[in-house]
């Protein structure tokens, strides 16, 4: 089993940056990829961004593009995720996830992660 667990969501004013941080509770050599996701209320989750983590490629929304960025710290177990000029519609509760089977720019679906941490809430005020 993996644990993963968020940190470093809060409540931030419209064009302000955050960076998100999951650390991974053991060594990640069977995680092929990590990815973020968010869920807003009333929403379906949905894909932020993934990281491949042997290698580093990263991946990510088309309408996140240039405002999200996604990395990670081999040697911490760790993956972030910084977030700049934000936006209210940006509000969501942010979870982290690790896939073991998945890896590659198709797997942007949550069905393809089988962990996931609790989530860290983030919210942009106008």
């Amino acid at each position: 089993q993996v644990q993963l667990v968020e940190s470093g969501g809060g409540l931030v004013q419209v064009g302000d940056s955050l960076r998100l941080s999951c650390a991974a509770s053991r060594r990640t050599f069977s995680m092929l990829q990590m990815a973020w996701f968010r869920q807003a209320p009333g929403k379906e989750r949905e894909f932020v961004a993934a990281i491949r983590w042997s290698s580093g490629t990263t991946y990510y929304a088309d309408s996140l593009k240039g405002r999200f960025t996604i990395s990670r710290d081999n040697a911490k177990n760790t993956m972030f995720l910084q977030m700049d000029s934000l936006r209210p519609e940006d509000t969501a509760k942010y979870y982290c996830s690790s896939s073991t089977w998945c890896a590659g720019l198709g797997c942007n679906d949550e069905q393809y992660y089988n962990y996931w941490g609790q989530g860290t809430q983030v919210t942009v005020s106008s």
